[in-house]
């Protein structure tokens, strides 16, 4: 394992890592890298990225370095190869083909380093007639039977933000895939490539609910089953102010407890009868409807009834749970999630904000002994046109 000179925090500390930039799942594995210690160097395009976002505020890349490369340029897929020969791994999630064409595709990144782990993010995979489609995590996870699982029965199945596919599927089986051959790097001394499609990784997710399936414990409809809404103690219900309280009383002694406290102690022989879920939801549904959600909230503070607030973006840090974990951290003005998963004998922080396009080309070059970087550095342009750029989007 190549060992960095910038100092780390976490497991990964020493670790080198190289993301060329895209947008979604791509630079959200590299930033999960860095908070967990490695080294990560972005490779900006021209012109800085393509979302309209001001960098200062995409916490996706903190705890990552900026340098500017044109691999367009006759010398770019240089300058990139200079990055990979010192690193263990390099992050890209262009369609396929494209980075090959570029000239820093695995071949070419291999040919420099042997050890590399190479890691590929796409939708679709590198293979398969939908290979070099553009795509988002909507259309990935409508695909794989996820999204048609989400909703309720005879309305659209609603969008559930990106975080199914781009992320869950996504960036954390990159991760996966990366560790995974990172260590088979450091026992075999050879590197690989990892393909991670949010097709696969999503349609992995839902494992369970196939097995479920398969013996006839699932129904392939929405809104229909034990926990996708279809059963009256595991979903979510309005109160009296237009705020939402989350049940999850599945188990006999939680929704023993949670009806009991709702005052409907007279329900309880209707968890197991089917035929009741109607009158059961009616009920509960009615009985949420007579408090606001801070007094159902506090109703139900220190039971076992698997009942909870459902709560906004903006008031989920100030959660005392939450609080009291530090779950969510303020680095540089900006309140965002904290590093996780935590260790015990190498703990994670927030330890730079987000990384400004070029900002650390020189510290890069300097830490990495890869003089060529610096050639004709030039400020560059924060207008120059990326359009041409051939990327998956996610």
């Amino acid at each position: 394992m190549t060992t960095g000179r910038t100092p780390g925090h976490g497991p990964l500390a020493g670790v080198r890592v190289v993301e060329l930039a895209g947008i979604g799942p791509g630079p959200f594995a590299a930033m999960l890298l860095g908070d967990l210690g490695a080294d990560v160097v972005r490779v900006d395009r021209p012109g800085g990225p393509s979302l309209a976002v001001d960098p200062a505020f995409d916490v996706t890349n903190r705890n990552k370095r900026s340098v500017v490369v044109d691999l367009k340029a006759p010398d770019g897929p240089a300058r990139v190869l200079d990055l990979a020969a010192r690193a263990d791994v390099l992050i890209e999630g262009n369609r396929p083909g494209v980075a090959e064409r570029l000239g820093v595709g695995p071949e070419d990144c291999h040919a420099r380093n042997p050890r590399l782990v190479y890691g590929r993010m796409t939708g679709w995979g590198q293979e398969g007639p939908l290979a070099q489609r553009a795509g988002h995590d909507i259309a990935y996870i409508a695909l794989t039977g996820t999204l048609g699982m989400i909703g309720a029965p005879g309305e659209p199945p609603p969008a559930p933000a990106n975080l199914l596919g781009d992320y869950a599927g996504g960036s954390l089986y990159l991760v996966v895939g990366v560790l995974a051959a990172l260590h088979h790097a450091r026992v075999t001394g050879a590197g690989q490539v990892v393909d991670a499609a949010i097709v696969d990784g999503t349609a992995h997710l839902s494992t369970m609910i196939h097995g479920m399936l398969a013996a006839g414990g699932w129904r392939d409809r929405r809104a229909a089953n034990l926990l996708d809404g279809g059963c009256p103690y595991y979903g979510t219900y309005e109160t009296s102010d237009g705020g939402y309280m989350a049940v999850g009383a599945l188990e006999p002694q939680f929704y023993d407890e949670f009806t009991d406290l709702l005052g409907l102690g007279d329900l309880r022989d209707a968890r197991t009868d089917w035929t009741r879920w109607g009158e059961l939801r009616e009920a509960v549904a009615a009985r949420f409807r007579t408090r606001t959600r801070d007094a159902w909230t506090a109703l139900f503070e220190g039971s076992d009834a698997c009942v909870a607030p459902v709560l906004s973006l903006r008031e989920a840090p100030h959660h005392p749970h939450l609080a009291a974990r530090g779950t969510f951290t303020d680095h540089g003005g900006i309140t965002q999630p904290a590093p996780a998963p935590r260790f015990s004998a190498t703990p994670t922080a927030v330890r730079s904000g987000p990384a400004q396009p070029g900002a650390d080309t020189r510290e890069v070059a300097r830490d990495w002994g890869v003089p060529r970087l610096t050639a004709d550095l030039v400020e560059t342009p924060a207008n120059t046109p990326v359009d041409d750029f051939p990327h998956q989007g996610d």
